[in-house]
């Protein structure tokens, strides 16, 4: 499934096997045999382009989610937050939908807010300031999306984990329930993906085309210039150190 989607030097995959999720599902003591997704890292179709990349601190990925569930759980991420920038400000991230349809769980640390966005092949998910976020994958297909993110930071796993998971567990069927770990957890807000024109950020483009301006990738590392991007998804909720 890749290969339709990147003609370009490919690194080994990264994978996800049921061993390293167990203690961010539904239930942990669920068995599976089966590859649960797949994370093809620092992408880049020339040393011209991979050059770009590192001189705006940021890289390119893919990742392929396996359809299919858990003992009921539809397949997903492991979820992760990121940590504040120099000014303050968290590390935001951007996800290209290029086949299937996924479903976005985001969540402030605390749980205050929780967000779920659907995309489908060409829309572009927005991940602001503050939010943890899951890629779940409710359909029987693959899920590949892309993703440009800051070379600044690397993504902390740890709270996922240690809670049993993000808010709310996605299930056969769609239904959503909620992890006990998370009793004051509110009603999961959904949202519509949106585009962002004057940064090149649209529908049916793809991320990887946004090599090459500069003022497109620069929100990735400088989030504070940009922060009405996000509003749609966080309303008045700018978090910040």
């Amino acid at each position: 499934m890749m290969d339709s989607y990147w003609d370009g030097p490919k690194p080994e995959a990264q994978v996800r096997t049921i061993e390293e999720m167990r203690d961010v599902l539904a239930n942990p003591d669920c068995t599976s045999n089966q590859p649960l997704y797949f994370m093809y890292r620092d992408l880049a179709m020339n040393d011209d382009d991979r050059r770009w990349l590192h001189e705006h601190h940021a890289r390119y990925d893919i990742t392929v989610i396996s359809p299919g569930s858990l003992c009921g759980e539809y397949i997903k991420t492991k979820g992760h937050y990121h940590p504040v920038n120099p000014a303050g400000v968290f590390y935001p991230e951007i996800y290209g939908v290029l086949a299937g349809t996924g479903h976005f769980l985001l969540q402030t640390r605390d749980a205050s807010d929780v967000v779920m966005i659907e995309g489908s092949a060409g829309d572009k998910i927005l991940i602001p300031p503050g939010y943890g976020h899951v890629t779940i994958n409710p359909t029987g297909d693959d899920l590949v999306m892309s993703n440009l993110v800051s070379t600044e930071f690397s993504s902390d796993y740890g709270p996922f984990a240690e809670m049993q998971g993000a808010a709310y567990y996605e299930m056969e069927g769609g239904a959503l329930v909620r992890n006990p770990r998370y009793p004051d957890a509110p009603p999961v807000r959904h949202l519509n993906p949106v585009e962002v024109p004057e940064l090149g950020i649209k529908r049916g483009v793809r991320l990887y085309d946004l090599l090459g301006n500069p003022r497109s990738v620069a929100f990735l590392n400088h989030p504070e210039e940009f922060m009405e991007i996000f509003a749609y998804i966080t309303g008045d909720r700018l978090v910040v150190r």
